[in-house]
């Protein structure tokens, strides 16, 4: 059987993760890579055995030869790359977020929709082993119905600057960036409720900090601590049509101990906490238990992740399944996200349709 042929457009930071994991399947031919440097292009071309290489999308898209794209650009350039490959005749993996906007968002879905290609978007959590041994327990219905869901994701000192921190590129700071990973993990694990209200509130106090000494973090390839215009942190509470409700905090950077992830979720027949660590909270023989599966991984591993995210793409490419993560869900999470921004905005609860 002739293999997957795939093109990577955006050779930064993230892309390294879906180079090695098509990399390590059978099942694919890294073919070509697109970057607006094209000395970091041909430099993954040579690195991964691609044998073209792009500055420019639209001609990677040209080629027949293409089956399918990893888009890893910046948030503002999802929408019109994703519209173009799907109707270009590509099946599409994004990463998150789909876009930056609800109406980019039902763009993209209508191309998706008239195009018949896949197009899975990059919501990674839902592949970690600690997601999926927590969702067969919720889907048997052991927690019962799951009614409230908080999660925190919280950096004391992790903007990245560069495009991360530059709003018309990215969308926001790390409610867009990383407080998508466990907006979507929640949603995901309470059966993708549609959600019906946001009431949010932003802050932009600290600014990047890049006078803090003795304490290294993540910085983008074009960092510039000049330049900052997402938010610091933000707060959420999402309400859902079917009743349930979702906590969310996120930040780059405040005045806390240290960084924290915590995901939690409370049904009325038991509770998981699926980060920092799996445990499953659960009620036998009037007593409450502490339950922790005995798995390799009780946290989220993030290569293992990306490499069953990319397989599962690939055999959805193939026609094997259907995505977990169809452009629809990319959709609802917009709703979610956009819908923070404007509350916070205009400084009060703001329902959604």
């Amino acid at each position: 059987m002739s293999k997957l042929k795939i093109g990577v457009i955006g050779a930064g930071s993230i892309s390294e993760l879906h180079f090695g994991a098509y990399a390590k399947n059978a099942q694919v031919e890294i073919h070509a890579v697109c970057d607006l440097n094209e000395e970091r292009a041909k430099e993954k071309a040579k690195q991964y055995g691609a044998v073209k290489t792009f500055t420019d999308y639209k001609q990677l898209l040209a080629d027949p030869e293409i089956d399918a794209v990893s888009i890893c650009t910046w948030n503002n350039t999802h929408a019109e790359i994703s519209k173009a490959a799907v109707e270009a005749g590509k099946h599409v993996l994004v990463e998150k977020p789909l876009c930056k906007t609800v109406e980019e968002a039902h763009a993209v879905q209508e191309a998706v929709r008239k195009s018949g290609k896949v197009l899975q978007v990059g919501f990674v959590r839902r592949f970690g082993t600690n997601t999926n041994v927590a969702k067969r327990f919720i889907d048997s219905g052991e927690l019962g119905s799951i009614y409230y869901a908080k999660a925190t994701v919280l950096r004391r000192l992790g903007n990245p600057g560069g495009w991360f921190s530059d709003v018309e590129r990215s969308g926001g700071g790390p409610v867009i960036d990383i407080g998508v990973h466990v907006i979507d993990l929640c949603w995901y694990l309470m059966g993708k409720p549609k959600v019906k209200s946001v009431s949010a509130v932003t802050y932009d106090k600290l600014g990047n900090r890049s006078h803090i000494e003795n304490l290294s973090f993540y910085k983008a390839a074009d960092y510039d601590a000049a330049k900052n215009t997402v938010e610091d942190m933000a707060s959420a509470l999402i309400r859902f049509e079917n009743g349930a409700a979702l906590s969310v905090e996120a930040s780059f950077t405040l005045h806390a101990k240290k960084d924290e992830i915590s995901v939690k979720l409370f049904g009325d027949q038991g509770g998981a906490e699926i980060e920092p660590e799996l445990m499953l909270v659960t009620e036998k023989h009037n007593t409450i238990l502490n339950a922790t599966p005995q798995i390799d991984h009780l946290t989220f591993d993030f290569e293992a992740g990306f490499r069953r995210e990319i397989e599962h793409f690939v055999d959805c490419c193939l026609g094997k399944h259907e995505t977990i993560s169809p452009v629809e869900d990319g959709l609802e999470l917009m709703k979610i996200l956009c819908g923070i921004y404007e509350s916070s905005a205009a400084g009060k609860e703001i329902q959604v349709n």
